[in-house]
């Protein structure tokens, strides 16, 4: 029964995926059940005349519209400030909420065993400053935690002839837009740069959903600083931010654009690998991963970018020597992460099917909130041997 039960929600991922804005209703089932019972919580812990608990709540409700009305009304008319300031509080909103949720459950739980007295629920100070003070450690550290991007070493070992090792650096997610800005992806090219990559892959979601974000900040400057070449697949975000316009976008950047395409790269010492680019799930229509390797170069080591991790074995069935997925971010939070483990064969990290490496990768970037609980944002650093 259980796993009749997983198989129908993989079922209804599945389609929410391909729609390119079924997260919305992932998010619009969670806040509906969600926002209620925080907001009564709220209410019945703060130790405050009606008129502060109004405030109080009022103020939480409207962080939560103003997620929905970043998208229904959109930012890219409004002055980059404000922008801004519109995305991180909206945004950050859904992830403070759902931890609020989280926090409440296990008070409600402890009361209802006897572990957490009545009276810390209803018009306390105490129970009103732990919660404020949990909450605040809990997100400043999520946010640090953000920061921070782990370095990920991997070996690749190579059946094909290879005259040196190679060092490539990977990324997926980077997510640029209104929150991750000009500043942060600076420090990101600067990591980069310091690995001396003979060439750099990102597999999908570079732009988070708007392209005019990206050409008000010149990020196309930032990945001409970029000292190798440059080659990514789509992701499902490039459709929801306009894939004519990312094109375009990927053009001005300097970045070599493999959709359902190919490339042959050439490394150091006279040796070549062979990079292949698949077109994301969002086009019904992309061509089957067997369709394009029929048209490849054969006898060289060859990578594989597909966004998205679904239907692994079709990597290994056609002789890919290693696979680099992301979309994942690995739920970007605890326990959304547990989650993903749910939905994918391979949620986050390496995987290896017969012949084949795989790695999926949490991104470097982020959507929404800016927070990191339980996860990592991470860049890979492989070297072919």
């Amino acid at each position: 029964m259980f796993k009749g039960v997983i198989n129908t929600f993989n079922k209804l991922y599945f389609y929410i995926e391909l729609t390119g804005y079924g997260w919305i209703i992932v998010f619009l089932l969670v806040l509906l059940l969600g926002c209620g019972y925080v907001s009564w919580h709220v209410w019945q812990i703060l130790p405050l005349a009606v008129v502060g608990k109004w405030i109080v709540v009022g103020a939480l409700l409207l962080c939560i519209v103003c997620f929905f009305t970043n998208f229904i009304l959109g930012l890219d008319n409004k002055p980059m400030p404000i922008a801004i300031t519109l995305y991180e509080l909206g945004n950050s909103a859904v992830f403070i909420g759902l931890y609020l949720l989280l926090l409440f459950l296990v008070l409600d739980l402890g009361r209802l065993l006897h572990l957490v007295p009545r009276s810390f629920l209803y018009n306390s100070w105490t129970g009103t400053v732990s919660v404020v003070v949990i909450m605040i450690g809990l997100f400043v550290y999520g946010y640090f935690n953000y920061l921070h991007k782990e370095r990920v070493p991997l070996t690749l070992q190579s059946a094909k002839p290879m005259k040196q090792q190679h060092r490539l650096v990977m990324m997926t997610d980077l997510h640029l837009g209104y929150h991750n800005r000009t500043d942060e992806f600076r420090k990101w090219v600067d990591k980069v740069n310091e690995e001396q990559p003979e060439a750099i892959l990102i597999a999908g979601d570079i732009i988070d959903g708007s392209i005019r974000a990206l050409i008000d900040q010149d990020m196309a400057a930032e990945f001409r600083r970029l000292k190798a070449p440059i080659y990514a697949c789509l992701g499902n975000h490039e459709y929801i931010s306009g894939e004519p316009r990312a094109k375009k976008f990927y053009q001005d950047a300097g970045i070599h654009l493999l959709i359902d395409n190919h490339s042959v790269v050439s490394l150091a010492g006279g040796d070549s690998i062979l990079i292949v680019g698949r077109d994301d799930r969002t086009n019904k229509k992309r061509a089957s991963l067997q369709h394009l390797m029929k048209s490849a170069p054969k006898g060289y080591y060859t990578i594989l970018m597909d966004h998205q991790p679904y239907h692994l074995e079709e990597a290994q069935q056609a002789g890919i020597d290693f696979q680099l997925s992301g979309h994942t971010h690995y739920g970007q939070v605890w326990p959304v992460s547990w989650i993903e483990d749910l939905i994918y064969e391979d949620a986050f990290g390496p995987l290896q099917k017969g012949n084949t490496q795989y790695y999926v990768s949490s991104g470097i970037g982020i959507w929404g909130g800016k927070f990191r609980i339980g996860t990592r944002s991470e860049y890979v650093v492989a070297d072919i041997k």
